[in-house]
């Protein structure tokens, strides 16, 4: 996807549905464990979480969540909920804005933040991705989050998950995933915030593009 100050395009894609080889590629993973050590600097980030947030409270990540502005809407928008935001950039989080005490931003792995608050028993109410890099070119189908062997973790996670994006094929293939990891619908529609929660989400509404969105509820 190429993006111009100001504009941004919609990612350019040979594919026009989801890729033919994910439900390959999620049938072969399926039973096997997401076994990639954690790096040390993910582990040290979590333990800070962890000192503030136990499992048992009310919990919504927001995943790579870039310079934090949806973590901030999201805290005030649940403000009975703690919002965590991981992202890797740490150029990224320095541009976040001040938090309430109900919010963290991390710098971290997000594959390894999952995988410790699955082990660690946190069971988040809600979760989301919003406009995740969607890797649109064809060979790149398993750097998307939908086909990544983190995924089952994700779901396992629980929670109302949120996932949304510019192109439809991502969002289509995260609803396929979700169906042939957890047997759920999830749905898939066109989504027109009142309000845009990222920069992404901004610039996309202000190029004109049609955003999407899936939703689905895992207990």
């Amino acid at each position: 996807m190429t993006e111009l100050p100001g504009r941004s395009r919609v990612p350019v894609s040979t594919q026009t549905g989801p890729h033919e080889q994910l439900a390959a590629l999620i049938e072969r993973r399926r039973g096997q464990d997401y076994r990639k050590p954690v790096a040390p600097y993910s582990a040290e980030a979590f333990a800070r979480f962890a000192a503030v947030c136990a499992p048992g409270a009310p919990l919504i990540v927001d995943s790579c969540c870039g310079v934090g502005e949806s973590t901030l809407h999201l805290a005030e928008l649940f403000s009975d909920h703690f919002v965590l935001g991981v992202d890797q950039s740490a150029d990224r989080l320095s541009r976040a804005p001040a938090l309430p005490s109900n919010a963290l931003l991390l710098r971290a792995d997000m594959a390894d933040i999952w995988r410790l608050l699955h082990e660690g028993g946190y069971r988040p109410a809600r979760q989301y991705m919003l406009y995740p890099n969607p890797w649109p070119k064809i060979g790149q189908l398993a750097r998307r989050w939908p086909a990544h062997p983190v995924f089952p973790l994700v779901l396992a996670l629980g929670g109302s998950i949120e996932c949304r994006s510019n192109w439809r094929v991502y969002i289509e293939e995260f609803a396929l995933a979700v169906k042939l990891i957890t047997g759920i619908d999830a749905s898939v529609d066109e989504h027109v915030p009142s309000t845009p929660i990222t920069p992404f989400e901004r610039k996309y509404l202000a190029s004109g593009h049609a955003l999407y969105r899936c939703g689905v509820h895992v207990a």
